[in-house]
């Protein structure tokens, strides 16, 4: 096992990524990035050392990741590609050279390998009820094949993310518009339905406290992160009213139908329109295997998470006030910019529907008033 602290980031300059990176830097490790096309290459920013690579060449990524004892995988490909072709070969690259170096490799999961439940286990029976849940549930299968030819892997699986740089977000495409005032926002899920959130910085803290004991870690190992639960789909939107200090500001539903009739034509709309059933129904995963690892689990109290976001995306001018220190979550017998600039595309692109959708509807209004 490699004892050094050097680390491959992949993805640093997104949202996950950028905050491990962040912390890796801050707490002493030699932390390098791999990006494709990138002006930094060959140069230290931020205390990183940048190559220029892409994550789909093998030989980039096993160049890159030379002497790490740490690969954070946190890279997607664009949504506009075939994105279950080349995440696949993006980890497998990740995982060969994390075979070759006998390094830990770190990657982020979500809820979506699993059916609704009120909690679940990370030993649970994966049931993915979409395509990406079934990818996730393939990722996670390669990453047990790579742990017994000599790799380790961590597994750290959370709600849907929220931060001020987490620009490929449901929070960042498709409830508020980045670097606008906000006027409204909209819903995807149902009233009186659950869903899980998780703060960027609070979960990338989680990720390097975890990291840091890895003499505790086994080869293979899976925490799931506990979050913000939203238990009826009214607390999210109230702190962004509390945030915007609107109380009556007006919550929209989200136009699940128009997606699914535009979807033929756009396949990113197609995978949005698979996510529907994630926020019907309730999944919620089970924090207590971490709070037992850690003690406790970073949390950053909800108003505070959500202004900073809100700011960072620029829907704020008033800068937030200092953060009071993170609210942990401790241990208990019971659960309780760069990055977006993809995510501003995807969005012109969805405001196209969405727009088409308004226009539709004040037809069908001024047809009634006449």
């Amino acid at each position: 096992m490699n004892s050094n602290r050097r680390a491959l980031v992949l993805g640093a300059s997104g949202g996950i990524g950028g905050e491990v990176a962040v912390r890796l830097v801050r707490r002493g490790w030699e932390v390098h990035a791999l990006q494709h096309r990138s002006r930094m290459a060959g140069r230290r920013g931020n205390g990183i050392y940048w190559w220029r690579g892409d994550a789909m060449q093998r030989d980039d990524v096993m160049q890159a990741a030379k002497g790490a004892s740490l690969i954070v995988h946190a890279v997607n490909p664009s949504v506009f590609q075939d994105g279950d072709t080349q995440s696949l070969s993006m980890l497998q690259h990740s995982l060969d050279a994390a075979i070759a170096g006998r390094a830990r490799l770190l990657l982020p999961g979500s809820a979506s390998n699993y059916a609704p439940s009120a909690s679940v286990a990370e030993d649970a029976p994966q049931q993915p009820q979409t395509r990406r849940g079934a990818l996730r549930v393939e990722m996670e299968r390669r990453l047990r094949d790579a742990v017994e030819q000599g790799a380790r892997a961590l597994i750290v699986r959370s709600g849907d993310h929220f931060g001020p740089h987490a620009g490929h977000s449901w929070f960042a495409q498709a409830m508020v518009e980045p670097g606008r005032a906000v006027s409204g926002v909209r819903y995807p899920g149902r009233v009186g339905i659950g869903h899980q959130w998780c703060y960027l910085p609070d979960l990338a803290e989680t990720m390097l406290r975890l990291v840091e004991q890895e003499e505790r870690l086994d080869a293979y190992e899976r925490f799931h992160v506990g979050g913000h639960w939203d238990a009826d789909g009214s607390a999210m939107t109230a702190a962004i009213a509390r945030a915007l200090g609107r109380a009556g500001l007006r919550v929209k539903r989200f136009p699940w139908a128009l997606l699914r009739m535009s979807s033929p034509l756009l396949p990113m709309f197609r995978d949005i329109a698979e996510q529907r059933r994630l926020w019907m129904e309730p999944v919620r995963l089970d924090n207590r295997r971490l709070l037992g690892f850690l003690g406790e689990e970073p949390r950053t109290d909800l108003d505070t998470a959500v202004r900073e976001t809100l700011y960072g995306m620029g829907c704020l001018r008033t800068a937030p006030l200092p953060q009071p220190a993170p609210v942990v979550a401790r241990a208990t017998p019971t659960p309780e910019q760069l990055p977006f600039e993809l995510a501003l595309l995807e969005r012109k692109l969805l405001d196209r529907v969405l727009q088409d959708h308004a226009a539709q509807q004040h037809g069908e209004e001024l047809a009634i008033a006449a």
